[in-house]
């Protein structure tokens, strides 16, 4: 039974007639007796029968008519639930992260959401390789991925929120020799040592892209993918590694440094992912509004 099937029967009970039925739901009377007839279909027992020239319901159809208003009722329920829950500035909003990004952004957003009127933030960071950050936007409600400039876009199953550039910059310590110039040619790193991420991930292709233009293969020596354990081998070993600029922090590294390539356009687009349906939840924009302003502070 479908729902236009048992709309048509009731109707018909109420208004008596066909054509009345057909000029109150917009449809044609053909439709109507369609719409009717398979609703028969599902019936052992005849709903309707010819009370003159009118078509009228018997008493089993007059009891699914009544049947056919606690489902009108049911769904009106549901559809005001869904409502509500949409409007709800609280609630819970889960949110995943890559392992840079979750370091800058999930300590300020659990401040700026620690409030009673505020949505409750669930947070789980994830260390995967770019072309799987969307199939997280099925567990997780907002999911902040990252993707390195030139490469494909994220696919149309997601909502994309961009949220900020980031220049992937190259940290060296401080009495390095490449520590002194105001910006780095890839000319400038033939013959370095390299710390790198594992393959598969987007700063691995960035690292092929500056080891092509510089016309050398990368001699890569350590694969660490979290920047901060990338960072202590850069300190302890005097080699290089590809660093962002905005999500790195260097504090517990006071001998490093970041130098900027001489091409602006080498970095990732950092981006929010979601399915489109949540971001129809008010306490989704909410969280969503915050990142937005975390992340734009990042760039200042």
């Amino acid at each position: 039974m479908e729902l236009g099937q048992l709309r048509a029967l009731r109707e018909l009970g109420d208004r008596g007639s066909i054509t009345a039925v057909a000029a109150a739901l917009y449809v044609t009377p053909s439709s109507v007796s369609q719409q009717i007839s398979a609703l028969q279909r599902h019936s052992a027992a005849p709903l309707t029968f010819r009370d003159g020239r009118r078509t009228a319901l018997t008493d089993a159809g007059r009891a699914l008519a009544m049947a056919a208003i606690d489902v009108e009722v049911a769904l009106e329920r549901a559809a005001q639930a869904v409502a509500r829950f949409q409007g709800d500035q609280l609630g819970t909003v889960s949110v995943a992260a890559f392992h840079s990004a979750g370091l800058a952004v999930f300590g300020p957003l659990l401040a700026a959401c620690a409030g009673s009127d505020r949505p409750d933030v669930r947070l789980t960071d994830f260390d995967v390789a770019q072309e799987d950050f969307p199939r997280l936007a099925a567990d997780h409600d907002l999911v902040l991925a990252h993707r390195l400039a030139g490469s494909p876009p994220w696919p149309g199953s997601v909502r994309v929120e961009p949220l900020v550039f980031e220049p992937l910059d190259i940290a060296v310590r401080r009495d390095h020799r490449l520590a002194a110039k105001a910006a780095i040619e890839p000319a400038d790193l033939h013959d370095e040592a390299w710390v790198a991420v594992h393959e598969g991930f987007p700063l691995e292709q960035a690292l092929s892209v500056i080891t092509g233009i510089g016309g050398r293969e990368a001699r890569i020596l350590h694969r660490i993918n979290e920047f901060s354990v990338a960072a202590a081998v850069v300190e302890a070993s005097g080699s290089v590694a590809l660093m962002p600029r905005y999500t790195t922090d260097l504090r517990e590294h006071p001998q490093l440094v970041l130098r900027p390539f001489t091409r602006p356009e080498l970095g990732r687009h950092i981006d929010c992912l979601a399915r489109p349906e949540t971001l129809e939840r008010a306490n989704a924009q909410t969280v969503l509004a915050e990142i937005r302003t975390i992340a734009a502070a990042l760039t200042r």
